[in-house]
C-alpha cells in the first residue's frame, strides 16, 4: 500500500502527529548520517598518521610476518613495535566498519544521497581506495617491504582520507557546495587546481620513497644539499633533491593560482570557496616545507616526521575539495553543451 493510500485512512488528528515522527525520524537519519561521515574522515585520517607512525618507529614487522592476525594471534605481543603495528591495523579495521555502516545508512536514502554523480564517483573511489590500501598493506607484511610499494601505500591512504572527506563535505554540505558551482569558472582554474592536485601525489610520493628508502638525510642542511644549490644528482641525494625541486615547482604553482583568483574581483565575490581553499592550501603548503626543514634539522624526529605527514595529509584532502569545487555543475554544463554545438555546427558548415 502506498503511504499517501495510507495516511488518507488515517484521522485528520493523527495525520499531522504521524508526520512530524517521519520528518524527525528523517532528520535523525541525516544527522546520524553526517556524523558517521565526519567520525569515518578523522578515523581515515589516523590510519594515515598511525601509518606514519609504524614507518618512524621501524614497527612494520611488530606482528612478524603474519597478516591480518599478530604472530598468527589475536592479540600483540606486549613489545612497543607490536602494539604500535596493532593499533594501526585496528585503526583500519574501525574506519572499514564506520565506512559499512555509513553505506549502509546511506543506502535507506540513495535515491536523496546518490541522486548526484559526485557523491557516486566519491563514495566509489573511497570503497575502491580502501580495499587497495588493505592489500598493499598485507602485501608490505607478507613480502620483502619494498619502497616502492610503500611509497605506493602512504599515496593511497591519502587518496582514502580526500575521499573521506569529500564524501563528509558532500552528505552535510552539499547543497551549498553545488550551488557555488553553478558559477563557473574559467578552464585555467580549473585544470590548474586538478594539476596541482596529481602533481602534489608526485610530490608525496618522491616524499614518501625517500623516507622508505632511507634516504631522509642524505641531505643534512636545508634548503641547499651538501652545501650547494645542484647538488651531485646520485643515488639518495639526487632523490632527495628530486623531491625538493618538485616541492618548489608546486608551490609557485599553487602561489600563481592563489594570485590569480585573489586578482579576479568577481571570481573572488562568487567563488569565495576556491579563494578560501586555495589559500588554506598554500598556507599548509608553507607549512609542509617547514615540517620537512625541521625533519632534517632534526635529524628525524618522531614528532617532526608525524607533523610532515599530518600537514600533508590536510593539504591533499584541501586540495581534493579545491580540485572537486573548481568543476562545473552539471546545471551549468547543460548549458554550456548547446553553445559548443553550435560552433561546431557553423564551423562544418563554413568547410
Amino acid at each position: 500500500m502506498r503511504r499517501s493510500s495510507w495516511l488518507a485512512m488515517l484521522p485528520f488528528s493523527e495525520v499531522g502527529t504521524v508526520v512530524e515522527r517521519t520528518c524527525t525520524g528523517m532528520k535523525r537519519q541525516t544527522e546520524w548520517i553526517g556524523r558517521l561521515a565526519w567520525a569515518n574522515a578523522v578515523a581515515m585520517g589516523l590510519v594515515v598518521l598511525l601509518g606514519a607512525t609504524v614507518t618512524a618507529t621501524g614497527s612494520g614487522f611488530g606482528c612478524g610476518e603474519s597478516w591480518p592476525l599478530c604472530h598468527g594471534r589475536l592479540f600483540p605481543p606486549l613489545t612497543m613495535e607490536g602494539i604500535i603495528e596493532y593499533s594501526h591495523r585496528v585503526a583500519t579495521l574501525v574506519s572499514g566498519l564506520l565506512l559499512l555502516a555509513l553505506l549502509a545508512l546511506v543506502t535507506r536514502k540513495r535515491r536523496q544521497v546518490f541522486a548526484y554523480w559526485e557523491t557516486r564517483v566519491v563514495a566509489g573511489l573511497l570503497v575502491g581506495a580502501l580495499l587497495l590500501q588493505s592489500a598493499l598493506g598485507a602485501l608490505a607484511v607478507l613480502a620483502p617491504r619494498h619502497p616502492l610499494v610503500m611509497a605506493v601505500h602512504f599515496g593511497v591512504s591519502l587518496t582514502v582520507f580526500a575521499s573521506a572527506l569529500l564524501l563528509a563535505l558532500m552528505l552535510t554540505r552539499g547543497d551549498t557546495l553545488r550551488a557555488l558551482r553553478a558559477s563557473s569558472v574559467p578552464r585555467v582554474v580549473t585544470s590548474g587546481a586538478w594539476m596541482l592536485l596529481f602533481g602534489t601525489y608526485v610530490v608525496v610520493y618522491l616524499g614518501a620513497y625517500v623516507r622508505h628508502s632511507n634516504a631522509s638525510l642524505a641531505c643534512l642542511d636545508w634548503p641547499l644539499c651538501q652545501g650547494e644549490w645542484i647538488p651531485e644528482l646520485s643515488g639518495a641525494t639526487g632523490i632527495v633533491f628530486l623531491h625538493r625541486l618538485s616541492a618548489a615547482a608546486l608551490t609557485l604553482g599553487l602561489s600563481a593560482l592563489v594570485i590569480r583568483l585573489w586578482r579576479d574581483v568577481q571570481l573572488r565575490r562568487e567563488r569565495q570557496d576556491l579563494v578560501a581553499s586555495s589559500t588554506v592550501a598554500l598556507g599548509l603548503l608553507l607549512a609542509q616545507s617547514a615540517t620537512g626543514a625541521w625533519v632534517v634539522f632534526s635529524r628525524m624526529s618522531l614528532v617532526s616526521v608525524l607533523g610532515h605527514a599530518a600537514v600533508v595529509t590536510v593539504l591533499f584532502g584541501v586540495l581534493a575539495v579545491l580540485a572537486m569545487q573548481s568543476l562545473p555543475s552539471r546545471a551549468v554544463m547543460r548549458q554550456i553543451a548547446p553553445v559548443v554545438l553550435t560552433e561546431q555546427q557553423l564551423q562544418t558548415s563554413r568547410s
